[in-house]
């Protein structure tokens, strides 16, 4: 009896010391994993306006009626952050609440404005209500969306305080939205970019 109880504490300490050896495994294949897998940063679709071009002076309507003026001049040397929606997006509404999270953390330096491209003002209207959003800061226009080249929603562009498109492109999470901020402060036309000639060099 002694000797199987014995035995049988033996083979319990041997499995224990297996499955130590088993997850210490795993979990330093996890870590050479997000070595190695890069965070993907927002995607730069074609057409519009390229990350280092000057954006043209705009006269934009807003969703309380008033004109937002979108130059250099107007926004007195202030970078900012177009958000491009569409009441009909869910991943859209999702991201609202980062939108509104970047406007108070970097409010030093920032204006964020959100946009559509068209549709019912009505409906607009009942959107920005529900997700309690600033009608002031709110545009329709289509003309906006071409200038940047949005094909797909959700999409944002940065704009610097030179009036410089600064990065852009298609966002679909927060890391998305996050790397255009990124990319500015890096001063390359996206994270990917940057991923990718730093690989490029690592390699040379």
């Amino acid at each position: 009896m002694d000797q199987a109880l014995l035995v049988s504490n033996v083979v319990l300490w041997i499995v224990v010391v297996v499955l130590a050896v088993v997850v210490l495994a795993l979990a330093r294949q996890i870590g050479l994993l997000h070595e190695r897998v890069s965070p993907a940063g927002a995607l730069t679709l074609s057409g519009g306006l390229a990350a280092g071009e000057r954006v043209p002076p705009l006269e934009l309507t807003l969703l309380d009626g008033g004109v937002l003026h979108f130059d250099e001049r107007s926004r007195g040397g202030r970078a900012a952050l177009v958000f491009f929606l569409s009441p009909s997006c869910p991943v859209c509404s999702s991201l609202l609440p980062v939108i509104g999270r970047i406007a108070r953390e970097e409010a030093a330096w920032l204006d964020v404005v959100v946009a559509s491209d068209g549709g019912a003002p009505a409906e607009h209207t009942a959107y920005a209500a529900r997700h309690r959003l600033d009608p002031s800061r709110y545009v329709l226009s289509r003309n906006l969306g071409v200038t940047f080249g949005v094909s797909k929603l959700p999409y944002a562009a940065l704009v610097d305080e030179h009036g410089v498109l600064a990065a852009k492109g298609l966002v679909n999470t927060r890391e998305h939205l996050e790397s255009l901020l990124e990319a500015r402060r890096l001063q390359v036309a996206s994270i990917n970019d940057y991923i990718r000639n730093a690989a490029e060099e690592k390699r040379a």
